[in-house]
């Protein structure tokens, strides 16, 4: 048989893997239906290698910075004894949409450009001054001052606050938009972002996904068969759908078991 490389392949691989056609796997094309797509949510958010560290960069426009001047408005109503029960309050709307595909925002880069150095700028003057012969110059040292120049930058000027919620999938940008940025300037953002299974398939023929898959559709069949526990069926046979499901189970948690452990090695590994 092919690897899978989509859903219907990777039910059909998880259902031969069960069974079938041995065995009737007693689990209904809607219930796997919603389990792989249980699982490939599992996968983006737990699995290391679910995401993939992007850049993703959003030009401002006239009307984003019309939009994110506006504040909206925000009703509450309260019970109890109170001078008011009924207050207003604003909230400012410099956020940026983003895609659903990101799960989480590291930081943005700043606004000012550090790349393009000109005559006033104190890095241009280091190297001009003290670089112009690379071997009289200490590498320990000229880390030393990049690092305290950095700091300095830091602490006059600062990074621009963010929050993100991936339900809501506004990055907010908490800063004074009238004056920190500016129509056709870019906004470069540090972020996870799931990786799309229509769009790279070997996804559905990970090896940990595939038995994940395999096992919430035991799990489910287990769940199934648990309903009529003890009937017996012509022929003397008993269903223990009861058994099916504490081995379901036992497997799910061990996969899931690894996937954490797999992740956090992947972070230590990464930095």
């Amino acid at each position: 048989m092919a690897a899978p490389n989509s859903k219907a392949t990777l039910k059909e691989y998880a259902l031969r893997q069960l069974g079938k056609p041995v065995l009737d796997i007693n689990v209904d094309d809607d219930q796997i239906d919603d389990i792989i797509d249980d699982a490939l949510q599992y996968f983006a958010e737990y699995h290391y290698d679910g995401t993939i560290r992007t850049f993703l960069k959003h030009q401002i426009n006239d009307n984003d910075l019309a939009n994110q001047k506006q504040d909206a408005s925000i009703g509450q109503s309260t019970t109890g004894s109170h001078i008011s029960s009924n207050m207003t309050f604003k909230e400012g709307q410099g956020y940026v949409v983003l895609p659903e595909s990101v799960l989480s925002v590291l930081r943005i880069f700043p606004f000012v450009d550090k790349s393009g150095l000109n005559m006033f700028d104190l890095r241009y003057q280091l190297r001009l001054n003290d670089l112009y012969d690379i071997s009289s110059t200490s590498i320990i040292q000229y880390e030393m001052v990049q690092n305290h120049i950095q700091l300095l930058d830091e602490i006059l000027i600062g990074q621009v606050p963010i929050r993100f919620n991936k339900a809501q999938n506004r990055l907010y940008l908490d800063m004074d938009w009238s004056n920190a940025v500016t129509s056709g300037e870019y906004i470069l953002i540090d972020c996870y972002r799931k990786i799309d299974p229509t769009q790279f398939t070997d996804i559905y023929n990970d090896v940990w996904l595939k038995k994940y898959v395999t096992a919430l559709i035991k799990k489910q069949w287990g769940q199934n068969l648990s309903k009529f526990e003890g009937v017996q069926l012509p022929g003397g046979v008993t269903l223990q759908g009861r058994q099916i499901l504490e081995d379901a189970n036992t497997e799910i948690e061990k996969l899931e078991e690894q996937s954490n452990l797999l992740q956090t090695e992947s972070a230590l590994m990464m930095g």
